[in-house]
């Protein structure tokens, strides 16, 4: 009989893999903290269903696109700031090739150590309350906010012992001057298509952030979701192939391989423990699902990684 002392506590903290990140995978280890301006790194079009390890700061100030946040839809055309929590379900989609700006993401640990830093994260509830998630800007305000990005990037680039120190300062600065001009627009009104794909992301994410022995994964094939979704398998897959590209078995299966992989770099846990909490009641099944999806048996990918 398997053992059931798994630490389910574990499971809220396995986002460091680099696989893992929906977008700016290249540069997710080795830092707390990263900034970039939107010109030399613009936005691509992502959905990003699943939780990460990093808040987003984002100052739209060239290009249009379509920004979804949760069930609210926001067109993009004049200066925008937007800011994301790690539990968002997120999407962008440009409108045109023009790109200015700058982006913040700052890790959860980042936050947690600088106590100051947090306190004026909770005061303001900007990436908690989502009608101050999304900032309008005037021309002649884009200056005042850009300022800060800006000052961040000198921090980076000099490398300083302080360096940590002085960015979390600007964040908090930028925060205070974004309550200072804060335009909270209505969100446009969402489609009935993403509508349902929000739903299948989050019983998804529901699904599986929870993960443990005592709590395996209930349901993991498109019938079984769409069935809890009371759609047909067929709709949703149309939905989510449109959408996303991808249908519905092929963003449950990279979900399931997200978390395994996470699984066997950062706990201890034995393959047959594994196999049962990510829904495969036989380690052999488990074993073949992995393999033919990564080219790794489990061992030797926790070997390897």
């Amino acid at each position: 009989m398997i053992k059931s002392t798994l630490d389910s506590k574990v499971i809220d903290t396995l986002r460091d893999l680099p696989d893992m990140i929906p977008v700016f995978r290249e540069y997710f280890e080795g830092w707390t903290i990263r900034v970039f301006n939107r010109e030399q790194h613009a936005c691509r079009n992502y959905l990003s269903p699943n939780r990460r390890e990093f808040y987003k700061i984002l100052l739209i100030s060239k290009g249009t696109g379509v920004f979804t946040l949760g069930l609210n839809t926001y067109y993009i055309e004049e200066p925008t700031l937007l800011f994301i929590n790690p539990n968002d379900i997120i999407s962008w989609r440009n409108l045109s090739q023009e790109s200015g700006g700058h982006y913040v993401l700052f890790k959860k640990a980042f936050v947690n150590h600088h106590a100051q830093l947090k306190a004026v994260i909770d005061k303001f509830g900007l990436f908690s309350e989502k009608t101050k998630s999304v900032i309008r800007l005037d021309d002649d305000q884009v200056p005042r906010i850009s300022q800060y990005f800006e000052k961040m990037q000198q921090e980076e680039a000099d490398d300083s012992d302080f360096k940590e120190d002085a960015m979390q300062a600007y964040l908090q600065l930028l925060m205070v001057e974004s309550m200072k001009v804060a335009r909270f627009p209505k969100p446009d009104k969402v489609s009935d298509d993403f509508t349902h794909i929000h739903h299948f992301f989050d019983l998804l994410e529901k699904e599986t952030s929870g993960i443990n022995f005592s709590a395996p994964i209930r349901i993991k094939t498109a019938k079984e979701f769409a069935g809890s979704l009371q759609m047909h398998p067929n709709y949703l897959n149309q939905l989510l192939k449109k959408h996303t590209g991808q249908n519905a078995s092929t963003h449950i299966r990279n979900r399931i391989l997200d978390e395994a992989k996470a699984l066997l770099v950062q706990t201890d846990w034995s393959l047959q423990d594994i196999s049962y909490s990510i829904g495969f009641s036989e380690q052999p099944n488990f074993n073949m699902f992995f393999k033919k999806n990564t080219g790794y048996t489990p061992a030797e990918f926790r070997k390897t990684f």
